[in-house]
């Protein structure tokens, strides 16, 4: 009964918590509070007597920062002052009231959620940040956090690896301006989207309203994206409700999405919007011809250049059509020295198996396929050999069989026959938690990989996936072992669920010199070369495919997108510099 007068309670404006101090902050302790956060600014707008000042501290935003006003009065006051420059945030914000919070589940023994540390973990959470597009935190606030009685950032990290995976950032109000109300407030939530383990966004809040509500606080606020589902649901199960709170921000390149309304290319895909995004920031236009298959114009000066991706015009039909055919694109490398995997035409039954059993473990794909399509990993009976060529000549009427390479999948983009990124893909993997059957995992998994990716990565429920799962002797409807971890898959196509992992600086220079050799032999500026490697770090590889339309999202930190319209634009090379 409590819990529904106090939801009922947030209906009535002026009896709302945070809005009893409104139209008279000279009666608050502390006036006029802005709190750097690192990523830009909270400025509290109730303690503030003035709203035009609100407005200029808006418009005095650093560049590359954002900047948010949080409890505003009159948010449509503010933005009158500055209508150009300002925009109401489309969020909205939810309260857990703490003297109510139970944990919603147990914690886990897998991660831990533990203080910042300011020298090890801030490579690690910036890279976070930026996988999600959002503004990472400056470096010297980071280190300087303990000196920030009111701010703490926390993260949660792997107990085995020690690798931290999520982060958030809160403030203590009380600290920040001897807050009479009381509260407190969570910032910056992101979690690492390749992430093997659940519910650890639920644990980093679970974790901050456990450390406010010992510090005796009464509540904890939160804003998220009206559009983002999926976190609005997980709040309320934790007991947060929405509360009338507004805030407003200045109008930048970051926030675009949020006040420009829906762009054209709204419906692209990730591989697109990247190189859009680029192109866009170097005042190249951008005309999308076909948002169903992803085709976009770029124009810059007289030149224009029509697209696919990464597929472009100056990719001829003959190289597109050599790495379309795995068999000739196999063919032509091996003739030139580089190391390709024994590979031979599916033909009778018995010169199949003959080949099986020369090499122990075959693959089996399609001469013609993309996103992992028709692929069959670790064929090592006759049994099993007859469905895998049959599920490939679903997809091409020629299919291959190859011999297996046991290794690590990298995956090396080269731009204009140079390397630009190198990342190790891995098969997708769950982790038991004692509790769950394995088919609940791996869609828990599946649903995560494509929120991560915009819906361009999961894990298909196929016969694929009971194979696998069936190799390590498990059932889907068995419930694994807490901490046991599982590969579901063999493949490591990101669009069957696999995650990428950068290795670019480690990269051996044979490998870098393999690719752009194979590249050359190609004839094709733009690809990626698919090698099974004993490591990235040394210098025996086997090169398995080439393509002509790689992926350039997925490999943060490298400048994929940068160089890409380097290569197509040169000229637009010095709008870039500082």
């Amino acid at each position: 009964m409590t819990k529904k007068l106090r939801s009922e309670e947030h209906l009535v404006p002026m009896q709302s918590p945070s809005m009893k101090s409104w139209g008279m902050p000279a009666d608050l302790p502390k006036h006029n509070v802005v709190i750097e956060c690192g990523w830009g600014r909270i400025i509290f707008g109730h303690t503030f007597h003035d709203n035009t000042k609100i407005a200029e501290i808006l418009r005095d935003e650093k560049e590359g920062f954002r900047d948010i006003a949080f409890y505003l009065r009159d948010p449509q006051v503010v933005l009158s002052y500055a209508p150009q420059n300002l925009f109401i945030d489309p969020s909205y914000t939810f309260r857990l009231w703490l003297d109510e919070y139970t944990p919603l589940q147990e914690k886990s023994d897998m991660f831990s959620v533990r203080p910042l540390h300011p020298l090890k973990d801030i490579e690690r959470v910036n890279w976070i940040y930026h996988v999600h597009n959002m503004v990472p935190a400056d470096p010297d606030v980071l280190r300087d956090i303990r000196e920030k009685q009111c701010i703490d950032y926390w993260v949660a990290a792997e107990n085995e690896t020690e690798e931290v995976i999520a982060v958030c950032m809160s403030i203590d109000h009380r600290t920040a301006f001897e807050d009479p109300e009381n509260g407190s407030s969570l910032w910056a939530l992101a979690v690492d989207p390749q992430a093997k383990h659940s519910g650890i966004g639920i644990q980093l809040v679970q974790s901050v309203a456990e450390h406010y509500k010992s510090k005796g606080r009464s509540f904890i606020d939160l804003s998220v994206l009206y559009s983002n589902k999926a976190a609005i649901d997980l709040y309320k199960k934790l007991g947060f409700v929405q509360v009338p709170v507004f805030s407003v921000k200045n109008k930048n390149a970051i926030n675009e999405k949020l006040f420009s309304g829906p762009q054209p290319e709204s419906s692209l895909n990730p591989y697109s919007t990247i190189i859009i995004n680029e192109a866009r920031r170097r005042g190249i236009r951008v005309d999308v011809l076909d948002p169903v298959d992803n085709y976009f114009r770029l124009s810059f000066g007289g030149a224009s250049m029509i697209c696919r991706e990464s597929l472009t015009e100056l990719t001829s039909a003959i190289a597109m059509s050599r790495c379309a055919d795995k068999e000739t694109t196999h063919r032509l490398l091996a003739n030139a020295g580089i190391r390709v995997p024994e590979q031979q035409v599916a033909a009778s039954p018995e010169e199949n198996i003959r080949f099986l059993e020369r090499h122990g473990n075959l693959v089996v794909k399609p001469a013609d396929s993309e996103q992992g399509k028709g692929i069959t990993v670790n064929i090592s009976s006759p049994g099993e050999l007859d469905p895998a060529i049959a599920k490939a000549a679903n997809v091409c009427s020629k299919v291959l069989l190859e011999e297996m390479v046991e290794g690590a999948d990298l995956r090396i983009i080269v731009i204009d026959y140079k390397v630009v990124a190198a990342a190790v893909r891995k098969p997708p993997k769950i982790t038991g938690d004692g509790k769950h059957p394995i088919i609940e995992l791996v869609k828990k998994q599946s649903r995560r990989r494509e929120k991560a990716s915009q819906g361009e990565s999961s894990i298909p429920i196929d016969d694929e996936l009971v194979r696998t799962v069936a190799m390590s002797g498990f059932r889907l409807e068995d419930t694994l072992p807490k901490g046991v971890e599982l590969e579901v898959r063999k493949t490591a196509n990101l669009h069957t669920g696999g995650t990428i992992h950068d290795v670019t600086t480690t990269l051996h220079p044979a490998l870098a010199m393999a690719a752009c050799k194979a590249a050359g032999i190609l004839g094709i500026p733009v690809t990626g070369l698919d090698f099974i490697v004993d490591s990235p770090e040394k210098d025996h590889y086997v090169i398995i495919e080439a393509n002509e339309r790689p992926g350039l999202a997925n490999h943060e930190p490298q400048p994929t997108a940068e160089r890409f319209i380097d290569f197509l634009f040169p000229q637009s090379i010095a709008r870039t510099l500082p």
